[in-house]
């Protein structure tokens, strides 16, 4: 698995992870002393998100400790109307180049929309899908657009075993799993994968 980040848990909502994990927060939030954080607008917050929401986010993104801009992304069943979502969305990955930070995805019936974006906008920073659940055929999509994909305590087997060690991420998100429990169900599926090659 990769090691993007020097933490095994690239995407928790509770702090209580953090010796283990990258802690997401929203605009607005304390920044506290020896933690690590991502920082984005989740497309369910879209809503209710004002030029104040982008304005923090914009200055909590450029903050040593926030190492990752996100989550954001698109749901196309939660979040209000898609054309808004997906100019956050931009602001998002504009943040992303500008300071050279991985983008943590939230993607819920989205993924051409997705991957169309990263096709043209061409970023240099990794776009990491987060919490994905999907089949082994747009896992290798994603994969072959250049995606890295971070799996929590629910996934598909069949695509936690297609997915290469330098593209892999692991997640807590909101699982009462610790992490280490979800590290060693996927890497017990993909052990017995490599041994039925």
């Amino acid at each position: 698995m990769t090691a993007m980040f020097n933490l095994p848990d690239i995407h928790s909502h509770d702090p209580n992870r953090a010796a283990t994990a990258i802690i997401n927060i929203s605009p607005g939030d304390k920044i506290h002393d020896g933690v690590t954080y991502s920082a984005g607008i989740h497309p369910w917050d879209v809503p209710a998100a004002t030029g104040t929401t982008i304005e923090l986010l914009d200055r909590m993104c450029s903050h040593r400790q926030v190492v990752a801009i996100g989550e954001t992304g698109l749901d196309a069943l939660k979040g209000g109307e898609l054309g808004i979502q997906t100019e956050i969305f931009r602001h998002h990955i504009q943040l992303s180049e500008k300071y050279r930070k991985p983008l943590i995805i939230h993607a819920v019936r989205t993924f051409p929309t997705i991957i169309g974006l990263k096709r043209q906008l061409c970023p240099e920073m990794p776009w990491i899908i987060h919490g994905f659940r999907g089949k082994p055929q747009l896992a290798r999509e994603l994969l072959n657009n250049g995606f890295y994909i971070s799996l929590g305590e629910k996934f598909n087997p069949e695509t936690a075993a297609v997915i290469p060690d330098d593209r892999l991420l692991t997640e807590s998100d909101e699982s009462k799993l610790p992490i280490s429990e979800i590290i060693a169900r996927i890497s017990a599926i993909r052990n017995r994968a490599d041994k039925h090659l």
